[in-house]
């Protein structure tokens, strides 16, 4: 039975295809030989299953995306993958620009004013004198201003900037104390500009003293550029003299700009400040500025002490930058000042022959001598008008030697 089942199952098939082959039209193809039913019978040939058309590649399958869960799409937190906000770590500043710092006064503006005259004064040996103002943070300062008589020179007199010591603000005059020093320089074919300095006399302004805040030394500076804004002026020709604070405020001026061409210090406060707090015990008076007294506890509560904190104090201490000095410094010192210990100006000396500085560096020791050179009076100032003859007058450049430290 199976075996006519199988011839039978053939026979129609056969049919069937002789069938479509008469109905179909010319370009139909040759069809594939079917064996008979006898050969499939005989076992000499199997049964056909004929092919259909090549099938078309099956339609892609639509990509399922699975709706993320929470567990397949974990959004990164900040902390898991930080940013660079998170992770940014700013540059550390190590010493803090406060406004008194060196770094800080470099980056500011001195543009100084014009000059005005205020009042005419009893005239010098060889010049003229009068009180004169000026402008320093938009206070109206006052100077004494002294100018030679005569034809002034084709670019104009050499200027000496003269910034006087402490005196109590509510007792300062224009034209009183320091009238022989003033007078020294002046009959030597200088102009002399002395600032009163804010807050002394009729300046604007608050004294808040030398050495806690920059305050002096700015309306200093600002008096350099309005002396190179004068007409009988030679702005090239700038040196600076200073008298114990006035020495502080002429060293932190000579680091500070590159105008001055020469200073001249006498018993000046040219200390660092961590020897400043540590070796200098004169009394305060009682007459001194309440802010100008607490500079010392204002900044080591704020900044720590020099041992905890030393860039910060060797940052606003000008002996710090002596390499940087605008000009050749000539120092001066009495071993019996009361004052002002000649210690300051004899290390200050050896530092700057030991550091290489560049600028010449003298210094001049005079024993028993107090703090305004009273016995040595005219030898320091012969030999300060000489230095400044050398350096400022006829503007001898030189920038490199050492003087050896010489004594009257």
């Amino acid at each position: 039975m199976s075996t006519q089942r199988v011839l039978l199952a053939s026979v129609v098939l056969a049919l069937g295809l002789l069938a479509l082959a008469a109905c179909g039209g010319q370009s139909q193809p040759t069809p594939t030989p079917v064996p008979s039913v006898a050969q499939i019978a005989q076992g000499t040939a199997s049964a056909v299953i004929m092919p259909t058309a090549t099938p078309l590649p099956p339609s892609p399958s639509p990509t399922i995306t699975p709706s993320p869960t929470a567990t397949a799409t974990v959004t990164p937190s900040a902390t898991a993958s930080p940013t660079p906000t998170a992770t940014y770590t700013p540059t550390p500043t190590p010493t803090p620009q406060v406004p008194l710092s060196v770094e800080f006064m470099r980056r500011q503006s001195y543009p100084g004013s014009e000059v005005t005259i205020e009042q005419t004064l009893q005239p010098g040996a060889n010049y003229q004198r009068y009180i004169a103002s000026y402008y320093s943070e938009g206070l109206k300062q006052y100077a004494l201003l002294t100018v030679p008589n005569g034809p002034k020179p084709p670019t104009g007199w050499p200027v000496i900037i003269f910034n006087h010591g402490y005196i109590p603000p509510a007792q300062y005059r224009t034209t009183e104390r320091y009238v022989a020093y003033v007078d020294g320089f002046a009959r030597n074919g200088y102009i002399v500009f002395r600032p009163d300095y804010r807050g002394h006399g009729n300046s604007e302004g608050e004294a808040t003293g030398g050495y806690g805040s920059p305050a002096y030394t700015i309306d200093v500076l600002n008096a350099v550029a309005s002396m190179k804004r004068y007409p009988d002026a030679d702005p090239d020709r700038i040196g600076m003299w200073g008298h114990s604070m006035g020495g502080h405020i002429t060293l932190r001026a000579m680091v500070t700009t590159r105008d001055i061409k020469a200073g001249v210090i006498w018993a000046g406060v040219v200390a660092s400040y961590p020897d400043l707090l540590s070796n200098w015990r004169r009394p305060i008076p009682t007459t001194i500025p309440a802010g100008a007294r607490r500079w010392r506890d204002t900044f080591i509560s704020q900044f720590g002490t020099p041992e905890q904190n030393p860039a910060f104090w060797a940052s606003i201490s000008p002996s710090a930058y002596l390499a940087d000095l605008s000009g050749p410094l000539q120092l001066h010192h009495g071993t019996a000042d009361e004052s002002v210990p000649h210690e300051f100006s004899a290390k200050l000396y050896a530092q700057a022959r030991e550091e290489g500085v560049p600028m010449p560096v003298e210094y001049y020791e005079y024993p028993g001598d107090d703090h305004n050179l009273s016995k040595s009076f005219s030898t320091a100032m012969r030999r300060s008008v000489a230095f400044f003859d050398k350096y400022v007058k006829n503007l001898t450049l030189q920038t490199a030697g050492e003087a050896p430290a010489v004594s009257p």
